[in-house]
């Protein structure tokens, strides 16, 4: 289990950092995670330079290279900000695992300093800035899906589901296999694409049965993963990251 976290009071700037999806598929959730961030009145940093976090090479056997890609990644983040990732398993990586690739390294105690920093969105936004939100659009039916590495690495399952629970016109409806894998994976999708193919058939399958307009996720992976899917056999659900949607619906100054 993950373990208890003690939260620090609202900082005046925080890193962001986006994600290899998020830059690549879902550039409109990053800036979305930012500008939640910078209305409640908190400076956002964003290094330019950042890149992959490090999972797929590390997942894959790629110890060096792994490593080579977190030793970038620290050089991005050099002040004591909060560093804030809208996935869970970008996070779950950054927090948990790089201080085991960095375990009989100099830089031992500086990644886990590094690695304390580390929040993913739903998580800072919920227990940090305590965010109040106001819901401003229609009447809407939304499933949730919260990603393996959110619910059980990070333990952040709550915080999408309290978010969404603000939002006045939402109705949250649960879906039959709500903790289950999506079947993405990262690798295991390209591994073992036959299991990855029924797992997803399967999830699209409790998604579509609660007669949800929109499927909301806080992990780009497994939207790409179970959005692809349901593109595929031509369903009409609509696929949107939890920071896109809350910022759609929240943002006065589109109306």
């Amino acid at each position: 289990m993950p373990e208890k976290k003690r939260y620090p009071a609202k900082p005046e700037k925080i890193y962001f950092f986006a994600t290899c999806l998020v830059d690549l598929l879902y550039p409109e959730a990053g800036l979305a995670g930012m500008q939640l961030i910078r209305r409640d009145g908190v400076e956002v940093v964003f290094p330019q330079d950042q890149t992959c976090c490090g999972q797929p090479a590390w997942n894959s056997g790629y110890r060096d290279e792994a490593l080579q890609v977190a030793q970038r990644q620290l050089a991005c983040f050099p002040e004591d900000y909060p560093i804030v990732v809208p996935s869970g398993s970008c996070a779950g990586m950054m927090r948990h695992h790089y201080p085991r690739m960095f375990q009989e390294s100099g830089d031992r105690d500086r990644v886990n300093q590094f690695s304390t920093r580390v929040y993913e969105l739903t998580e800072f936004l919920v227990h940090i800035l305590r965010i109040d939100l106001k819901d401003l659009g229609p009447p809407i039916k939304v499933a949730l899906h919260t990603s393996c590495s959110a619910r059980r690495e990070m333990g952040v399952g709550g915080e999408h589901e309290a978010l969404l629970e603000q939002l006045s016109n939402v109705e949250l409806l649960e879906q039959a296999r709500k903790q289950e894998c999506c079947g993405f994976g990262g690798t295991f999708a390209v591994k073992q694409p036959a299991i990855s193919a029924e797992m997803v058939s399967d999830k699209a399958n409790a998604i579509t049965a609660t007669g949800a307009d929109i499927l909301v996720s806080g992990d780009c992976g497994c939207l790409m993963n179970i959005g692809g899917h349901l593109d595929y056999r031509d369903e009409s659900i609509e696929c949107r990251h939890i920071a896109s949607f809350i910022w759609e619906r929240t943002d006065a100054t589109e109306r």
